[in-house]
Order: C-alpha cells, then sequence, then structure tokens
C-alpha cells in the first residue's frame, strides 16, 4: 500500500552537523571556494600549464560564484608572478605606415618617452644655439666668400675675355646678354647698323663664341653653387652631429641590452642629420587662414614615443576582465581626427585592445559577449592560434573600401584567457567550431550543489560569517545559519545537497539581515530567515495567488473530498522564470469499446510535448505487459487535463493518468484527497520526477484555500523522498497528521491507496484474486475483446453475404 511518511523522515539533520556556536561573528571568515574541488583543480591546472591552447572555459550555472572565484583567483595567482613588459610605438623611418613595436621592462617604457622628449628638446636647443654662435656664423662666412670669390672670378673671366674679343656682357633680370663695343662702350643700334654686312657676320661670328663662354662660365657657377651648397649642408650636418652624437649615445649606452631600441636611436640621429634645417627654423608660427593651405607639421612629431603599454604600477602579471569585449576592444585600433576636412593618422593614435593590456597575465571574458559581437570571436581566435596582436581596421574584414590605414608591426601574445558562460555555450563551440578545442583544452565545470557533509555545511557558515564580516552586515545566530542551510537544500531540491548558487543564498542573507535591523535585533535568527524567504516568495507568487483565488470561488473545478470513478487529482508545476510553484490539476479518464487506443486529447489538438505523448505511449506498453499477454488489447480511452488551456509537456503525471484509466476500467472510484505525481515506466515502476517540493506544496495550499484542513494527502515516487523539503507550516501539518504524505514504488500501491482496493497479485494458475483492482481490469478488457471478436465475425459474416449476392 506505500509507505506513509514520518515527520522525522523530512528532518534534513542540518543542524547535528553545524558545529556549536553563538554567532557567526565566532567563525573564522571562509578562505576558499565552497563545493567545487573538480572545477577549482581544473582552473588551477590550466593557469599553471604554460603550454600554447590550454586556455581556460569555465562552464557553470548563473550564480554560482564563478566569476567571483575566477577573479579572486587569477589577481592572487598574478601578483605572485613576473611584471610583463611595457611596449611602445615608434616612427618608422624606413616604412612610414607600419610602426615600429618595441618592447623594455616594465617601467622603462614611461621613462623612456620622457627621455625621448627631453632628447629632441636638447637637441633642437643645442642646434638653435649652435647655429646662432659666432663661431658658425664665422665658418659659414668663410664657405660662402670662398664659393662667392671662385663665381666672381668665373665671371671675372668671362668679362675679360668678351672684351678682348670686342663684347661687354650684360647682366638683366631676364638673361645675360653679349653686345659689341665700341671704345669700351656698348654700340648704339645705329652705329651697328652702319655697319658692312661683312663687319655685321664678322660680330655675329664672334657673338656667338662670346654665347658659348657665357653658357660655360654659366655651368662653372652653377657648379661652383652646388658645391658651396653640399659644403654648406656637409657643415650643418657636422654641427648637428656635434648636437646629437651625445645625448643619443648616451641613451643608447643605457639601452644597450634593448637593441631595437639602439636601431630606433641610430635611425633617429640620421633623420635628424639629413633634417636638420627643420630644428634650424623659427618656432614663431606666421598666422594661417585655413583656406590657404594646411599648418605645416611639428618635426618633432616623428621623434614622440607612442607608450603604448605601460605596466609601471602594475604588480604581478595583469589581469583584465574585458566587460564590453568588441572586435576594437580586444584588438586595439587607430584612431583619426580631422585635419581640414580630411582624416588622417599616426602612430601615436595607435590605442591598445584588452589583449594587449593582459599581454604576459589573465583575461576574462564572458562567452555571451564576445559570441554576440561582429568579427570578436574571429579576432579572439587568430590572435591565440597566430600568437600576436595585430591591429587593422574591421572594415577590411568585412571587404568595405576604407581609409588608408597604418599597418603597425604585431605584438606577441602570451597570455590565459579565460571564457566563462552557461554550458550551452561550450557544448555549442565544441561541436561547431573546429578551432575551440584546441585554444580552450581545460574545462572547469562549475557544479549547482555540493554535499551537505559536515564540512561543507560548516563552510557555509563560514560564508555567511564572510559576508557579514565584509558587507558590515549583522551577524547570524546558530537558528539562523540553519535555516539558511535548510534554504540551500531547498534550493538543490536534495536534503543531502547543499546548492553552490551562492547568489540566491546571499540575497536572502542580505534580506534577512534588512528584517532583522529593521527591528533593531543584534543578531540576524531563524524567524528573520524565514520572514525573508515568505516577503520574497509573497513579491513573486502573484500568478500563484490568482489560481488560488480561482480554485477557493469555484472556477476551477476540484472535487476534494470526495469520491469518482476514472477522475484522480494530478500535480504540476508552472515555472515562470524568477519563480515556480505547484498546482493540482484534474485528469480525466474514459474508456469505451474501440481498438483506437489511449488518445491523448492534448496530443490531439497539438497541447502535447513529446515528453507527455511519450508517456501517454508508455502506459499502453503497461496495460499490455500486465493484461494482454492472452488476450487482445482492444480498448479505447481518452485521457485529458481538464480546464488546462496552455501546452504540457513532461512525464510527471503519466501514474496520475493510468491510475484514473485504471479507476475508469475497474469502475472503483478513487478518492479525491489524494493528489499524484510520478512517472511510470512499462514495468509499472513509479519513477521520479522534478519539482516535487513545490508540487507537494502546491497540493496543500490548494487544499486548505478550498477549507480542507485534514485529509488531504499526496503520493510521491519513493525515490523523491530525498528531494522533498517542505516549509515548517506544511511540515508542521504533517506532524498533527493534518496532511499526508505517501511513497510508492509500484503502480499495484499506488492503486491501492487512491481506491481503498487490492490491487491483487496472480496465483499460480495465473488469476488475481476476486475483486481486486487487477482482476477488474482484466476481465474489462477481456470483455471488450469479446465485444470486438463477436463485431469482428459479425462483419464477416455480412461482407460474406455480400460477396455471395454479388455472385
Amino acid at each position: 500500500m506505500g509507505k506513509k511518511v514520518n515527520f522525522k523522515d523530512l528532518d534534513t539533520g542540518f543542524d547535528k552537523h553545524l558545529s556549536s556556536f553563538k554567532s557567526t561573528k565566532e567563525i573564522v571568515p571562509l578562505q576558499e571556494m565552497i563545493g567545487q574541488s573538480r572545477a577549482v583543480k581544473a582552473v588551477e591546472f590550466g593557469l599553471t600549464i604554460k603550454k600554447s591552447g590550454y586556455n581556460v572555459f569555465v562552464a557553470g550555472a548563473p550564480g554560482t560564484g564563478k566569476i567571483t572565484y575566477i577573479r579572486n583567483f587569477t589577481n592572487r595567482k598574478a601578483k605572485e608572478e613576473k611584471t610583463p613588459d611595457d611596449w611602445i610605438y615608434v616612427h618608422n623611418f624606413q616604412a612610414t605606415d607600419q610602426p615600429t613595436a618595441i618592447n623594455m621592462a616594465a617601467g622603462k617604457g614611461r621613462v623612456f618617452c620622457k627621455q625621448m622628449d627631453q632628447l629632441i628638446e636638447e637637441v633642437q636647443m643645442e642646434i638653435k644655439k649652435t647655429f646662432e654662435g659666432e663661431d658658425y656664423e664665422r665658418q659659414r662666412s668663410e664657405l660662402l666668400k670662398k664659393y662667392k670669390d671662385q663665381q666672381q672670378a668665373i665671371m671675372s673671366d668671362l668679362d675679360q675675355s668678351a672684351r678682348d674679343k670686342g663684347f661687354i656682357i650684360q647682366r638683366k633680370s631676364t638673361g645675360i646678354f653679349t653686345i659689341p663695343a665700341k671704345d669700351g662702350q656698348p654700340m648704339k643700334q645705329e652705329e651697328y647698323d652702319g655697319l658692312s654686312k661683312e663687319e655685321r657676320d664678322r660680330l655675329s661670328e664672334i657673338s656667338q663664341e662670346v654665347q658659348q663662354e657665357v653658357a660655360d662660365a654659366m655651368r662653372q657657377v652653377r657648379q661652383v653653387d652646388r658645391e658651396a651648397k653640399k659644403a654648406m649642408e656637409d657643415l650643418d650636418k657636422n654641427i648637428a652631429r656635434l648636437a646629437v652624437d651625445d645625448p643619443i649615445n648616451e641613451l643608447k649606452e643605457e639601452y644597450s641590452e634593448y637593441e631595437k631600441v639602439v636601431q630606433y636611436l641610430k635611425a633617429v640621429r640620421e633623420d635628424i642629420i639629413e633634417n636638420i634645417n627643420e630644428f634650424k627654423e623659427t618656432d614663431e608660427e606666421e598666422p594661417q587662414l585655413p583656406f590657404l593651405g594646411r599648418r605645416q607639421e611639428d618635426p618633432r612629431r616623428k621623434y614622440r614615443v607612442n607608450l603604448f603599454i605601460d605596466n609601471h604600477d602594475t604588480e604581478g602579471a595583469p589581469v583584465i576582465q574585458e566587460s564590453n569585449p568588441t572586435y576594437t576592444n580586444l584588438t586595439g585600433k587607430t584612431e583619426y581626427r580631422n585635419r581640414m576636412g580630411a582624416m588622417e593618422t599616426e602612430y601615436t593614435l595607435l590605442k591598445p585592445g584588452s589583449l594587449h593590456q593582459a599581454n604576459g597575465g589573465y583575461l576574462i571574458i564572458q562567452a555571451r559577449d564576445i559570441l554576440s559581437h561582429y568579427q570578436a570571436w574571429e579576432a579572439l581566435k587568430r590572435s591565440l592560434k597566430n600568437e600576436k596582436v595585430i591591429i587593422e581596421n574591421i572594415g577590411e574584414h568585412m571587404g568595405f573600401l576604407t581609409i588608408a590605414a597604418l599597418k603597425p608591426e604585431p605584438i606577441p601574445l602570451n597570455l590565459k584567457v579565460i571564457l566563462i558562460g552557461s554550458p550551452i555555450y561550450y557544448n555549442i563551440l565544441y561541436h561547431y567550431d573546429e578551432d575551440f578545442a584546441k585554444l580552450f583544452k581545460v574545462k572547469a565545470d562549475f557544479d549547482i550543489e555540493m554535499e551537505a557533509d559536515e564540512k561543507n555545511i560548516n563552510k557555509l557558515a563560514s560564508f555567511i560569517a564572510t559576508h557579514c564580516h565584509q558587507e558590515d552586515l549583522l551577524h547570524f545566530d546558530r537558528d539562523g545559519v540553519i535555516s539558511i542551510g535548510e534554504y540551500s537544500s531547498r534550493i538543490a531540491s536534495h536534503y543531502k545537497k547543499l546548492s553552490t548558487r551562492f547568489n540566491e543564498i546571499v540575497e536572502i542573507i542580505y534580506e534577512a539581515e534588512a528584517y532583522a535591523r529593521q527591528e533593531e535585533k543584534t543578531l540576524v535568527s531563524r524567524e528573520d530567515v524565514e520572514k525573508a524567504i515568505k516577503e520574497r516568495t509573497y513579491r513573486f507568487n502573484k500568478v500563484e495567488s490568482k489560481l488560488h483565488n480561482l480554485i477557493e470561488e469555484g472556477t476551477l473545478l476540484f472535487d476534494f473530498g470526495k469520491e469518482k470513478v476514472g477522475q484522480i487529482n494530478g500535480l504540476s508545476v508552472s515555472n515562470l522564470g524568477d519563480y515556480q510553484f505547484g498546482n493540482p490539476v484534474k485528469i480525466t479518464a474514459n474508456t469505451f469499446l474501440g481498438k483506437a487506443g489511449i488518445v491523448n486529447i492534448e496530443r490531439e489538438v497539438k497541447l502535447s510535448g513529446r515528453i507527455h505523448s511519450k508517456g501517454v505511449l508508455i502506459m499502453s506498453g503497461y496495460l499490455g505487459y500486465k493484461y494482454a499477454q492472452k488476450n487482445p488489447l482492444s480498448l479505447s480511452a481518452s485521457l485529458t487535463f481538464e480546464q488546462m488551456y496552455s501546452g504540457i509537456e513532461g512525464d510527471s503525471a503519466s501514474a496520475a493518468e493510468l491510475f484514473a484509466l485504471l479507476s475508469s476500467l475497474s469502475n472503483i472510484p478513487i478518492k479525491q484527497n489524494f493528489a499524484v505525481t510520478g512517472s511510470v515506466n512499462q514495468k509499472g515502476e513509479i519513477q521520479p520526477v522534478g519539482g516535487i517540493t513545490e508540487k507537494v506544496e502546491g497540493f496543500f495550499h490548494a487544499t486548505r484555500v478550498k477549507g480542507i484542513e485534514e485529509g488531504a494527502a499526496v503520493i510521491i515516487p519513493e525515490t523523491n523522498l530525498k528531494n522533498l523539503l517542505l516549509t515548517d507550516e506544511v511540515k508542521k501539518a504533517v506532524k498533527e497528521d493534518k496532511f499526508s504524505i505517501y511513497t510508492i514504488k509500484t503502480v499495484d500501491e499506488g492503486i491501492e491507496l487512491l481506491t481503498g482496493t487490492k490491487a491483487g497479485e496472480k496465483n499460480e494458475e495465473g488469476h488475481y484474486p476476486e475483486g481486486s483492482v487487477n482482476q477488474l481490469v482484466e476481465n474489462k478488457l477481456k470483455e471488450m475483446a469479446r465485444y470486438h471478436e463477436k463485431d469482428e465475425e459479425k462483419k464477416k459474416e455480412e461482407e460474406d453475404k455480400e460477396e455471395e449476392n454479388e455472385n
């Protein structure tokens, strides 16, 4: 007949394992993660191994404390590790669109930036001072005089040669002219016209000779001019070397261990010397109107250093939690500025991404966040596979035409990525992304429950104490801690388990403390915890209350306390997301002649889910196994959930449906003060179901709103007893025998409780006892089979007669 649950069976025994204390003030705060040894070991392993691809995916339900643990553990571990290098970007003098990346010890990047600024300022001042000095002016004047004298000598020889040939050289703005001379003076036009033709021809020939000499002389002058210019440039460069070499050599010596820095300083030296005129120019800028042209660039800009990654304040390795992992936030970006209506950029506008910032340390990302941003996941994979971070315009990946962009030298990548998400994200990525398993070789699976043993129970007390200390809360007395522990087991739906959904537990801790503080208590008690749970339930149970009102006023039809044939109270669970509750549902069954089998009305109108439909088909299997071993199963039956207009899913009502069917076949009424939940298999065994606590409490409250204070009972699978964690109100009613709970293992045990009639077992001859439920069901099915057989014979005779008449 099943087993009646004793009040003592509902006691979790939580207080037996809890150490003795008056309040959590006496407890040492928690220093470790509770109940996640598997996940903790996986995380520790994944962050310790230094091989490529051993990044970590932390899987687990929300509220299990995985994010807090990962953040705390990585911060603690990172402090023990070496601080990674600084990274700077500098101008590439050979390829201006490809800035050079240089790394140096943490803190040196900031120093080098200042030193370069000081170097350029010092060089500029020294150059200006040198070029304004008397020594430079003297050397410059000597050079100018030397080459000017050479040019004058050339022109003097030209003049003398022309005079010897009877010509004078005249220099005008439009050029150099050769004019015939007479008595040392330029010949006038009328004088020239008065000459004979032979004389004019002779002068013309001489003029051509002189003009050739002029051309030769001008080439010599230009050559001297070039030599003078080169000599001046050499002078300037020599002066520049004197100004540049000492400060640059000092820096080269200081950074001699960094080859790329030394090479960069050499390039800076050569560029300054080559562009010395830019440093000689005055600092004063002439006023310019925007439409008259672009303002000249500061020549010192290209010597500035972009301090890309600065780790001077970092203790140990960096830990970056990227809350918005877009493509650019991960891989960095090149910023642009508007100048005269045009967009332009340079290496000083390069900005790092979180991959750069976490380089040498740890990067924490939520799986949902990175998968929701275009190209972000692909960028992360590409960086991990190539072990370097490339700053690229996202438009290039999209195939869009983009403006000219820099192509900075990629930075080598060495970090651990910790991806956090629910198990469904892990499964999707594992099965549909071929790179995922290669890049995230460590899975840290956070559980939603832990064993309710002495160790974990006392750790939970330490967890409560920790929050009281950290958040400056009132401390909990021992009974308050016990109540929190029972609530934790209720969340886990197992009296030997504790929930690791610490977020839900913390909410009750905060709310209970608030109620205790309102009443000016010094400690949080059990009453405060129960009030917090009760008030929290009240905030969410509006729909449940509406259903209770419908039951109370008779809109939802129930016959609690009566007996009905083919009718039973099933139990269902409604999940609203933030709250779930149980409520009774009337299930009815009708049986009649036919061969349609069991008709699931919900399935016919497409309100039945696949699992529920499976449960109905299993009932057919059970009937065949139990009653149709010698006779065919000829049956038509209909099953439905009365006054249910939404979809039905799950097989937890299959036992109740079967009981209603057996009641209809046997014509034995079922006691309507009972409600039933449980799944059934083809062998008649009652299997466990979910939401057992909510279902029992739901029926308890439904009977109370109908005014039934005693006699109500619930039948549950025996294997579900461990999942039953009831409120004190329901447990009190069980203790006072005003509400009963029975556990069953088989269909026979359940039908006996519901009908008060023996189910009956077959004797040696294979017959059930007279008057037993099984005997009545079997007889009914045999009778239906005989009617069906007679009907088939009658149809056969009619068909034979029709055939004879046709012949």
